[in-house]
């Protein structure tokens, strides 16, 4: 068998014995990035991926990946981006929802974001509505029993140009 690049023979594995192997499941969440759109690179299209992507280019779609998601800081995406774990650096234009989603402080998003929990390095824009979902440590956290702090709702004196209602005493009234 040769190599594809060097052109050279590679050596041929002896066989053995032992049966083949069984197929196996893919790794879950493999190392590193399984996919991978380079800084020159313009995609368009619906992209699916149970592995880790990283966009450094222009995608237009929608994103729907099992694994990790980094948005690089040259990449400029039109999307929603719907993963387990979102990192962003670059610009995305589109919902992003994900159990962790970073905003790098050279991040800009227009767009709702929905995590459970969600980190903003300073510098990062976000235009859109954040929402967080169910986190550990909202569980079991019953509201109704925090007490909140009371304040004065006294009401606000008339305003100098109000006209005072017959029998106010002390009420300016406007000049004629």
């Amino acid at each position: 068998m040769s190599s594809l690049f060097s052109g050279r023979k590679q050596p041929q594995p002896e066989s053995s014995n032992f049966p083949p192997a069984l197929p196996q499941e893919p790794a879950r969440q493999p190392v590193g990035f399984e996919t991978i759109l380079g800084a020159g690179a313009t995609l368009k299209g619906d992209l699916r991926s149970q592995g880790n992507v990283r966009l450094d280019g222009t995608f237009e779609g929608t994103l729907e990946i099992d694994g990790n998601v980094l948005v690089g800081e040259t990449a400029k995406i039109t999307a929603d981006i719907n993963a387990k774990n979102v990192s962003i650096a670059g610009a995305v234009r589109g919902d992003v929802s994900g159990k962790k989603v970073q905003l790098l402080r050279t991040a800009r998003v227009w767009g709702d974001i929905t995590a459970s929990a969600i980190s903003t390095e300073e510098g990062a824009f976000i235009d859109g509505k954040i929402t967080m979902v169910t986190h550990e440590a909202a569980q079991g956290f019953d509201l109704a029993s925090v007490s909140l702090p009371v304040h004065d709702v006294s009401p606000a004196p008339p305003a100098r140009d109000e006209v005072a209602a017959p029998g106010d005493s002390g009420a300016a009234s406007p000049a004629s």
